[in-house]
């Protein structure tokens, strides 16, 4: 347990000192992505001013080409002969391409939910169970999410599956049944580290169920049930004893005051005839039966 907290604070210095680096390589690759423009050459010139050319002889019936909205979760990237335009990512609202040489991807910045399928993991103490979790996470830059990777959704739901698994790996039984909130926060960590460069951003991991083998579900409930037959045996045990000196501590209290005991005796007459019963028990005394027993 101490371990795995003093692992998670490493992990988390790690993680904040690495921003900064990291967020200097992805401003340059934005940087790059953007100032793409510039290398056309002659013929790319050449034919973006064709395009604009003909949107103008077209007008205004090319002008239902050219204007686009995209909505406001949503950025468009727009690429010009290939090329990233400079500026980034454009909207939300109205923007403006050019219809022969301009192409657009729409990226959706909402969060987006995906369950984790249950994934057979072996334990470090050789346990097989099977967990699920569900992922929390949103496009963070619009610009590296296209330009980085093919498809950084089917990506992240890969990298989940796995990272659950290398997780789980590394914990025992008892761990991954009690400590579901710093295994999620170590997976969040995880996957937030490696897809920073595809341009999501992690926000939410947990844990969602734990199923155990059938034989070690009996198994465990054989043992939770002994340790409370075991603990009801001594609590039983100790209420005897406690009760055998209040007992004792009774006899003394009546061996001094004879006159207790017929007093004890009535009332015990008392509370049999108040639940009815027709049989009435009379106590008598050992020495008078010894006198008839020496007759």
């Amino acid at each position: 347990m101490e371990d795995s907290t003093v692992s998670y604070k490493v992990k988390e210095e790690r993680r904040r000192d690495k921003p900064a680096d990291h967020c200097y390589y992805a401003t340059a690759d934005i940087k790059a992505f953007e100032s793409s423009d510039n290398d056309m050459g002659f013929c790319g010139w050449f034919l973006v001013l064709c395009s604009i050319f003909l949107t103008i002889l077209t007008l205004p019936i090319s002008i239902w080409m050219c204007i686009k909205i995209v909505k406001e979760y949503e950025r468009a990237i727009i690429f010009r002969l290939g090329r990233i335009l400079r500026g980034g990512a454009k909207g939300p609202g109205l923007f403006f391409i050019l219809p022969c040489t301009d192409s657009f991807v729409n990226v959706d910045m909402r969060t987006i939910t995906f369950d984790i399928p249950p994934q057979e993991v072996l334990t470090k103490d050789s346990v097989t169970v099977s967990v699920d979790g569900v992922v929390y996470y949103r496009v963070q830059n619009a610009t590296l999410a296209v330009a980085n990777i093919t498809n950084a959704d089917a990506a992240t739901r890969l990298l989940a599956q796995t990272t659950l698994r290398n997780v789980l790996g590394t914990k025992n039984l008892a761990e991954i049944l009690s400590d579901r909130e710093e295994i999620a926060h170590s997976m969040q960590s995880t996957l937030d580290d490696a897809t920073d460069d595809w341009g999501i951003k992690v926000e939410r991991v947990e844990i969602k169920d734990v199923k155990l083998p059938l034989q070690l579900q009996r198994a465990m409930a054989a043992e939770a049930e002994a340790t409370r037959e075991a603990r009801a045996k001594v609590i039983a045990a100790e209420g005897e004893m406690n009760a055998s000196r209040a007992l004792k501590e009774a006899s003394l209290v009546i061996a001094e005051s004879p006159s207790a005991l017929q007093l004890r005796y009535l009332q015990t007459l008392n509370t049999i005839a108040a639940e009815k019963n027709s049989t009435i028990i009379f106590p008598l005394p050992i020495d008078m039966m010894q006198s008839f027993m020496k007759r």
